[in-house]
């Protein structure tokens, strides 16, 4: 009876055991599909532009006196209407605001679709809150109409924070009108044009570009994709729209197993936020930036064959003993392999400024101890 006991406890634990697993061991990577890594040349959305008036507004319009180009427009529209101003009529307005409308034609959009705007005050109206966009066309960059905007405006508000202070959610000079544009025109695709279609990689790399002509080419057949640089593909396609259609949703699906992107750490000066990839190494260094000195020794991790064995001794990684000193007194010892986004969370811990950790990252770069690419933004 007490084996018995004994032997539920440990499979109790067992279990217990695989059960916290399951939440912190990481799931297996899936890979990447071919609509995250390309898009078709040609699909894509448009920006669309347009000027116009905003009415119904409760006194926090523009004041005619220092933007009259509102008058002048609110003149054109009335005379579009039929009615005239006398010449001279000094008119104060407050109700009325001159605003820029701008949205995004989605591609394949169809006459008669509905779209979002937003819209944004050109004067110096103190809120938009409350008013109605009167009828605006909307432009293309080929000067075109290819929508129609008008309706209400969906304004943000200000808010109370836990303490009762004021705190400024948005903005009331702009707004958006939900689904307040109709598509007048369509732009056309290159999906049914052409006997060839060009998938425009997201970022040049040749091994993602052969990726996708050796994945389009195993499943649809040899010799259709084409890889012609490292940033675009070539595909023949089939010749009805019905089975181009039903190509592009076999192929935008189609897994891609893509190989480790470039080394590279991002550095946003003005926030101090770093980013560091997978693939950024470190090699031996000493850095010392005024109060502040960082240590780096590379250990190689030596593989020795088992006795009687064919093979030779490899050296199969090297790990980083790391150590970080702050003027006076302050350490901190980071154990082997330590990344870099360790180095970077030590020397935070120390009170180092963004721009500490520029002048540190970038000394490391120029030294060759950083095996990356710092881009700043």
């Amino acid at each position: 009876m007490h084996d018995t006991d004994k032997l539920l406890r440990k499979l109790i634990a067992a279990a217990a055991l695989l059960a916290s697993a399951a939440l912190w061991w990481p799931a297996p990577a899936e890979a990447m599909r071919l609509k995250e890594v390309a898009s078709v040349q040609g699909v894509r959305s448009n920006q669309l532009v347009g000027y116009g008036l905003v009415v119904g507004l409760d006194g926090t319009g523009d004041q005619t006196t220092s933007t009259p180009f509102t008058t002048q427009s609110l003149n054109a529209l009335l005379q579009q209407m039929g009615v005239t101003v006398p010449a001279g009529t000094n008119m104060q307005l407050k109700n009325v605001a001159a605003v820029m409308v701008t949205a995004q034609l989605p591609p394949f959009a169809q006459p008669g679709q509905q779209i979002d705007v937003t819209v944004s005050s050109l004067g110096n109206a103190k809120s938009l809150r409350g008013g109605t966009l009167i009828a605006t066309p909307l432009k293309g960059a080929d000067g075109q109409i290819y929508a129609l905007a008008q309706g209400n405006l969906i304004i943000g508000g200000a808010g109370a924070s836990a303490a009762g202070s004021k705190v400024q959610v948005n903005t009331l000079n702009a707004g958006r009108v939900p689904e307040g544009a109709t598509v007048e025109r369509a732009v056309a695709t290159p999906l049914n044009q052409g006997e060839y279609l060009q998938l425009d990689l997201n970022a040049n790399d040749y091994n993602t570009a052969r990726e996708v002509e050796r994945a389009i080419n195993r499943k649809m057949g040899a010799g259709l994709a084409q890889a012609l640089d490292g940033r675009v593909v070539r595909v023949r396609m089939p010749a009805s729209a019905e089975a181009r259609v039903a190509f592009m949703a076999d192929i935008e699906n189609l897994p891609l197993e893509l190989a480790a992107p470039a080394a590279k750490v991002v550095i946003n000066a003005r926030t101090g936020s770093v980013v560091v990839n997978q693939t950024v190494t470190l090699n031996a260094c000493a850095v010392a930036h005024g109060s502040l000195s960082v240590t780096i020794n590379s250990t190689p991790v030596i593989s020795q064959p088992a006795p009687l064995s064919s093979g030779g001794t490899t050296v199969s990684r090297e790990k980083a003993d790391i150590t970080i000193r702050q003027e006076p007194g302050s350490l901190i010892q980071l154990p082997a392999g330590t990344r870099l986004a360790d180095v970077v969370k030590a020397l935070n811990s120390l009170g180092a400024t963004p721009q500490d950790l520029l002048a540190i990252l970038q000394a490391m770069k120029t030294a060759g101890a950083l095996n990356a690419e710092i881009e700043v933004i």
